[in-house]
């Protein structure tokens, strides 16, 4: 899309939105065009080697409390859509608008600046040497999955807000598979940024590392399952924030469930008073621009900083303007779509657990029997509960490191787990791998932080007694 033929478009859809805006209380058009590339090595093979670009849009109508939602690809279809959007919205609408107000924004952002044109060529050598690297003896399949992507974004609301944001992001997915026998075992690295292309070279270590472990694994002995206390490292702390408790912040989640509604209450404590976690996509102290991080939502919501867990107590969650509204809080800015085809909704961006003050190779003293998780393999959540399988894992005897073991599962709930933690480590690792789902929207970007954690009391599946 030309910046002529944008500002041209733009000129249209403010002509059509200050037509239609009486007949709804809220209208919303969101246009976009992106550009990306997806690469996909199966042992060697290249199995898929495409680029595309796509531009598209989507109409946000309320009236009454009732949505419509209608998306696009075809711009010359904007002013029918419109009509069938604000159409839909008023035949749904039966009760009340709940909008947090917000003061009009004009802006335009650009998050990362341009990183020239890296060729596809360049793009599949990458990728053909990291799998040459996975390929160790022993490695009976790997993966090597790309991605990029270009995205500008134009927000355009019947409130005066105009906004014109863009960014890049970067992703790369790595596993390896190792065979003896009928003894399998896989192990998986991704990497992640909205910085440069450049981020993703040099992870050698890091890939040969993955084949390793997977290697590694085969002889290893599984722990035995039971009741210990652990430590887990940032990465694992930082997907524990992120899945079992981030989740539950969103405002969606609580609003639409009642109970946990009444769980899930401001003020209530959760942790020690040593426990501090945020979310936010507004730049940090650090002065990185991180993979969930943007300058405005996807309803033109200025991105924050929201503390939800000050001292262990529940003093914030995440907003759009609707849940906002309805539960009477500050809108967060964190209303966000996968893209054009979908509607925005609330969702995580960088979350984090803030640095504790414990020397990281003090976690570990006192502890007789207990378990060291590392990195990540894979997990699941269900509300409260959830259920995560660590990358690399060894035992603790008496306080310090001992012999690796496998296939270690945590599981719990989460309250319970908050109120478990012991220690919080004084290291800290931003994790920029994260892609999040929810509602169908699978794969959007997030980071997520934190330091090693000492937590009593977690179940951990393997062998019986």
């Amino acid at each position: 899309m030309t910046t002529s033929k944008l500002a041209a478009l733009e000129a249209r859809v403010r002509e059509l939105l200050q037509q239609q805006q009486h007949k709804v209380d809220f209208l919303a058009v969101r246009l976009e065009q992106s550009e990306g590339t997806n690469i996909v090595l199966r042992s060697g093979k290249v199995e898929t080697l495409s680029t595309g670009t796509s531009i598209g849009g989507q109409i946000r109508a309320c009236y009454k409390g009732g949505w419509g939602f209608a998306s696009f690809n075809d711009l010359e279809t904007l002013p029918q859509k419109l009509a069938q959007t604000i159409e839909a919205a008023r035949w749904l609408g039966q009760g009340e608008t709940h909008l947090a107000p917000l003061e009009p924004v004009q802006a335009e952002v650009q998050l990362t600046p341009p990183n020239g044109n890296i060729t596809l060529a360049r793009k599949l050598e990458l990728c053909q040497h990291y799998d040459s690297l996975l390929l160790q003896p022993q490695i009976s399949s790997t993966t090597v999955r790309y991605g990029d992507s270009r995205q500008t974004v134009l927000i355009l609301t019947s409130e005066g807000t105009s906004i014109k944001q863009s960014w890049c992001d970067w992703e790369m997915r790595f596993a390896a598979t190792a065979r003896d026998g009928e003894q399998v075992q896989t192990a998986r690295e991704t990497i992640g940024s909205r910085h440069s292309f450049s981020d993703l070279v040099n992870y050698d270590a890091a890939v040969v590392r993955c084949a390793q472990r997977a290697r590694e694994a085969l002889q290893l002995p599984m722990i035995q399952g039971g009741t210990y206390t652990v430590v887990i490292d940032p990465i694992l702390a930082g997907l524990f924030v992120h899945e079992a408790f981030g989740h539950l912040s969103e405002a969606d989640m609580v609003y639409e469930n009642p109970e946990m509604l009444e769980v899930m209450t401001i003020g209530r404590k959760f942790g020690c008073d040593e426990l501090q976690i945020f979310d936010g996509a507004a730049p940090l102290g650090d002065g990185k621009i991180h993979r969930g991080s943007y300058a405005y939502d996807d309803e033109g919501v200025p991105a924050t900083v929201t503390q939800l867990i000050q001292d262990g107590v529940l003093v914030g969650r995440l907003h759009s303007r609707e849940t906002a509204g309805k539960l009477g809080e500050q809108p967060t800015g964190n209303a966000r779509c996968l893209d054009y085809h979908y509607p925005p909704i609330v969702r995580m961006t960088n979350t984090w657990i803030g640095r504790g003050k414990t020397p990281v190779a003090d976690l570990l003293n006192d502890i007789p029997l207990g378990v060291y998780a590392a990195n990540w393999k894979g997990g699941m959540t269900n509300g409260e509960m959830f259920t995560f399988t660590a990358g690399e894992a060894w035992m603790i005897r008496n306080g310090k490191l001992a012999e690796p073991v496998r296939d270690v599962t945590l599981s719990g709930n989460v309250f319970q787990t908050l109120a478990d933690i012991e220690a919080i480590g004084d290291d800290f690792h931003w994790d920029e791998s994260g892609g999040c789902g929810k509602g169908g929207q699978n794969g959007l970007a997030v980071g997520c932080g934190a330091p090693s954690l000492r937590i009593r009391n977690v179940v951990i599946g393997g062998t019986a007694a």
